[in-house]
């Protein structure tokens, strides 16, 4: 899916610990380390893997100490991305096209930033929830292929390349649409930290199916180079490796250590601070070649 290659082995199994409690597969690439969950339901039908109320991403919900402690921190990252595309965009104010925008937080702080905004999100119920909480009226993903050449400034996906079934289609996509000195900015999360590689098939950020791919910073780089891009940066999400700790204790315990969770997240961390494609999360700076 990412090289070409046929150099694919099974990794091992992961369960869906949000929805459904049903195992997946993930395979490997050995050529170039991408990862991906094998036999996911179609676009069709994987909806129903999003359906609970303790997604959050869709449903804003702030029900448990989780999803509270993910309220206050997204508060804080949300200025964070905005300083983010300004930089890397050297614009003030500009076009964005936020892709998979859930509830509408981050196109929300844009707008308010006097950004001219553009976001898609395929869930009906977050699309709901983004014009209840925010006043914000958001597009279906049918959308993005109809979009005009050179039209966006910036385009950002948080936590969402992982999520989509048209892989090649979207970057090639946004190829076309990004304006020349525009920027793509795709944050996702990184099996090849500290953290991952403590709780192994546990770790909540394969969270099956509903994650397609698991990229590791050399297999981003391929499959970026092979659509016409240029990975410009790499740069750190710290808080990622806290809550994905978090979730993945509660995933191998039943109950969780938070103290527990905290220190992996802090070793992680602290083993990133040198080597940042070492993160648990990680967002990518990418140009048109």
């Amino acid at each position: 899916m990412c090289c070409g290659s046929n150099a694919i082995t099974k990794v091992f199994k992961c369960r869906d610990h949000t929805v459904s409690k049903e195992e997946f597969e993930i395979w490997e690439c050995s050529n170039c380390t991408f990862r991906f969950t094998q036999n996911v339901p179609d676009e069709a039908n994987i909806s129903t893997y999003y359906q609970s109320a303790e997604y959050v991403s869709h449903s804003d919900t702030k029900q448990g100490f989780i999803n509270r402690l993910y309220h206050i921190v997204r508060n804080h990252t949300l200025k964070s991305k905005q300083r983010l595309v300004q930089k890397v965009t050297k614009l003030k104010s500009g076009s964005v096209l936020d892709v998979g925008a859930g509830t509408g937080a981050f196109a929300h702080t844009m707008l308010q930033a006097g950004w001219k905004v553009t976001g898609l999100e395929p869930d009906a119920t977050a699309r709901a929830n983004a014009s209840l909480i925010y006043v914000l009226k958001l597009n279906e993903l049918s959308v993005l292929h109809e979009l005009e050449t050179n039209s966006f400034d910036a385009i950002t996906m948080w936590h969402v390349l992982e999520h989509v079934h048209d892989l090649h289609g979207y970057l090639q996509t946004y190829l076309r649409i990004l304006k020349r000195d525009g920027r793509l900015i795709i944050a996702v999360p990184n099996y090849t930290s500290y953290d991952a590689a403590v709780y192994k098939n546990y770790w909540a950020a394969y969270d099956v199916p509903r994650h397609l791919y698991h990229f590791s910073p050399a297999s981003m780089q391929v499959l970026l180079e092979q659509k016409g891009f240029l990975l410009e940066a790499v740069k750190p999400m710290w808080f990622d490796s806290f809550y994905v700790s978090m979730l993945s204790e509660k995933y191998r315990n039943g109950k969780g250590n938070l103290l527990k969770a905290i220190w992996v997240g802090m070793i992680s961390n602290l083993k990133a601070v040198l080597h940042v494609r070492k993160c648990s999360s990680v967002i990518y700076i990418i140009r048109k070649k």
